[in-house]
């Protein structure tokens, strides 16, 4: 989240007099993230986020307004799409595609704990089995293309040694093939700035905007890398552990899933170091951005590429 596109209150007063979500009491740009502009909107109805869609397209955008329709209908916390009076969830703001959707309860944590970690596990599980009956697809827009081209891209902004790492890592996952992993929806984004805790219970899970199909394993890695991760860049065992466990017995692992599992660790860690990297060296002009440090998920890969055998169930 951002705020790359200004919004006034006159300007959010007159887009709200297609909604019936009362009269705007508040407008408060929210800070946080790199993709999209985000408010929090309080109106006399209740409390809602507005986001203004910065690349996204408007042909690209009704897979994820549909897909948190779908999981909010199915029991999953997430942000429910409000639509207009004409019964459309996507408007258009100051030039830039736009949506409105509910506010959830609860806060991020920056230092979970075993029990918080394994509440996280049974939701992306619980979201994982809710996905299944979402029939659109959306290939992953940060898959094998992406990352080949990216990284050549910011390539030139390292060291030789972590250029060549780079590299080689990107050539080495175009190679593997994951046909026999279960597939579905996944949120693709989970870090612990997008989940919403109340205590020990998940009370949301938020951003959904880099959701798309793709192979489940690689959701549960990325979100382990943030969830489970010590500060020197290596898995908690407690952490992942309670984590694996807890997902496993929402949706149960397979035998192929066991076995990819040292590899999609590096495939979510190299992931996260490509567009960081990218955000870092080759920003879009935006008011309030937060670039977050490429070098901690270059950390994360080297540590997984160090051990043998990852923490598994």
């Amino acid at each position: 989240m951002a705020v790359f596109t200004s919004v006034s209150e006159a300007d959010i007063t007159h887009w709200l007099s297609h909604y019936s979500l009362g009269a705007l009491q508040e407008l408060q740009g929210i800070p946080a993230g790199i993709e999209n502009t985000n408010y929090f909107v309080t109106t006399g109805n209740g409390r809602f986020v507005l986001t203004l869609f910065e690349k996204l397209t408007p042909a690209e955008l009704p897979f994820y307004l549909n897909l948190m329709s779908h999981l909010s209908r199915h029991g999953i916390p997430c942000p429910a799409p409000v639509a207009d009076r004409n019964n459309q969830f996507l408007g258009e703001l100051n030039g830039k595609s736009a949506c409105i959707v509910s506010r959830l309860s609860g806060r991020s944590v920056t230092q979970p704990s075993t029990t918080q970690c394994a509440a996280v596990g049974a939701m992306l599980g619980q979201m994982h089995i809710a996905g299944q009956s979402f029939a659109e697809l959306m290939q992953n827009p940060r898959g094998s293309a992406w990352r080949a081209s990216a990284s050549q891209q910011v390539a030139r902004f390292l060291a030789a040694e972590s250029a060549q790492l780079l590299a080689n890592e990107v050539a080495l996952h175009a190679a593997r093939e994951n046909a026999d992993l279960p597939r579905g929806v996944i949120h693709a984004d989970l870090f612990r700035d997008n989940v919403l805790m109340e205590v020990d219970r998940v009370g949301g899970l938020i951003d959904f905007y880099f959701a798309c199909t793709d192979v489940l394993l690689y959701d549960v890695a990325i979100t382990i890398n943030d969830w489970c991760m010590r500060a020197d860049g290596r898995l908690d065992a407690a952490r992942a552990g309670e984590f694996l466990r807890a997902y496993h017995a929402v949706r149960p692992f397979t035998t192929a899933e066991a076995s990819a599992w040292p590899m999609t660790l590096r495939l979510a860690a190299l992931r996260f170091w490509i567009s960081r990297l990218y955000d870092l060296h080759l920003p879009r002009d935006g008011e309030m951005v937060n670039a977050h440090d490429p070098a901690v998920f270059e950390r994360i890969l080297r540590n997984h590429i160090a051990t043998d055998r990852p923490v598994w169930l």
